[in-house]
């Protein structure tokens, strides 16, 4: 049952950080008119520290004292994440045709389980 009210919460997060992720990228994208995998990854980078900061303190309620080692590990599996939804994003948009933010919805799915595992079984663990 923790484990799945740990998911949930991360979840949850993870609906905040995607707002933060389109809404970045958007305007980098959009607005700024940077390359769109550019964009995608402010997007991204934007909202896994978010998503550190949140899961640190509600969804995992962390007290580890090195906080830039813990967010270090956040931040790479942020950034595997990061290469993980990247190449679903090409396959999907370049290889497939389908358009960008489908595909990166398709792809923020698959990685927030990545993300998930990652961080309950290294960044966080008890």
């Amino acid at each position: 049952m923790d484990l799945l009210l740990k998911f949930i919460k991360f979840g949850i997060v993870g609906m905040s950080g995607m707002i933060v992720d389109f809404g970045f990228t958007w305007i980098f994208k959009e607005k700024l008119k940077v390359n769109k995998y550019i964009a995608n990854s402010i997007g991204f980078v934007t909202a896994a520290t978010s998503n550190y900061i949140l899961n640190r303190v509600w969804t995992f309620k962390s007290h580890e004292d090195n906080i830039p080692l813990e967010f270090f590990s956040f931040f790479t599996v942020s950034v595997i994440g990061l290469l993980i939804n990247n190449l679903i994003i090409y396959l999907l948009t370049e290889k497939m045709n389908v358009k960008f933010y489908a595909a990166k919805l398709i792809a923020i799915g698959v990685v927030v389980i990545w993300n998930f595992f990652a961080n309950y079984l290294v960044t966080f663990r008890s």
